[in-house]
């Protein structure tokens, strides 16, 4: 489990984020964040203020890195770069989320390290990490400043013949949507833009290997703006069922053997294929290894 509630015994009464920071050699800011996100216990009772004298049995619920051997597809002294497989999350929500790819990061580079960007749970695929603060901060800044190309690869429901350049707004909760966090394309949204390319036709199953470059970075971007041109990713379970389906399988109600049959694949068939950025003056280009063409059209049902 990646959340554990550490136990401790403080019997000179200490504020609260003070005991924090001689605990864990971690700032005041940093101490103020974990009691702002209620993970502070005194004699079983949830802390509510950060200056608030303390004493007995304190308990602190802490991320500690449970490692499976993922190692970084590349890294510099500076960051990493992992192949995130389908169906595992950046870092945790909750405690009862489990594995996620942050346990390979603190393991590996410690409680400073963090993924610089995220892509979805179900979405596999390249993810760059700050092994520290620094880095961490620097590349968010070249993210946020989009001097991070990134392309993706995806196999999705239909012929595309041609060149597509998708430049409609995207917003989240719209009004007629029973699921929250879906994306829909929406004049009152943000500006997003994607060019579509296919790479190869499958006629037998009458699906199209793309690869899709954002320009912008919206939630769920390309699977909304593919969605929208009637070229939904296959096996995604949110864009190209009916409603009522996505809300059983964000409420984890849908069976596999379902969800297999309903979206025509056991997970979605998209993949963050490349990372172009420059760095300290230097110009990378990563390249995942993965062969999704070829994995993608076996995993697709039929």
């Amino acid at each position: 489990m990646a959340y554990t509630l550490k136990k401790y015994l403080l019997e000179k009464p200490t504020p609260a984020f003070r005991f924090i920071m001689d605990t864990f050699g971690v700032s005041m800011g940093e101490a103020q964040k974990i009691i702002d996100k209620r993970r502070v216990f005194v004699e079983d009772v949830q802390l509510l203020r950060k200056s608030t004298l303390i004493s007995g049995n304190i308990s602190v619920v802490v991320f500690e890195g449970d490692s499976k051997g993922l190692k970084p597809v590349f890294e510099t002294d500076d960051f990493a770069v992992f192949d995130k497989p389908s169906g595992v999350m950046i870092h945790p929500r909750k405690r009862s989320d489990g594995y996620t790819l942050n346990d390979e990061i603190k393991s590996l580079y410690g409680k400073d390290a963090n993924a610089a960007h995220r892509i979805d749970k179900s979405t596999s695929g390249l993810v760059l990490v700050g092994k520290h603060k620094q880095s961490e901060i620097e590349l968010k800044r070249l993210f946020a400043t989009r001097n991070v190309q990134k392309s993706y690869l995806a196999l999705v429901k239909g012929c595309i013949a041609s060149e597509v350049f998708i430049d409609e707004k995207l917003k989240r909760d719209v009004e007629t949507s029973q699921i929250r966090l879906k994306v829909h394309v929406d004049e009152r949204g943000k500006p997003s833009q994607t060019k579509i390319i296919p790479l190869h036709y499958f006629e037998d199953k009458d699906v199209t290997f793309v690869r899709a470059i954002p320009y912008t970075g919206r939630q769920h971007q390309i699977r909304a703006h593919l969605f929208h041109v009637k070229h939904h990713i296959i096996g995604d379970p949110i864009y190209g069922i009916n409603e009522e389906d996505a809300e059983r399988f964000l409420d984890g109600t849908m069976c596999a053997t379902e969800q297999y049959e309903i979206t025509k694949s056991s997970r979605l068939l998209l993949h963050a294929q490349s990372l172009s950025f420059e760095y300290k003056g230097i110009s990378y280009n990563i390249e995942s290894y993965f062969d999704a063409q070829t994995e993608f059209y076996k995993l697709m049902k039929g």
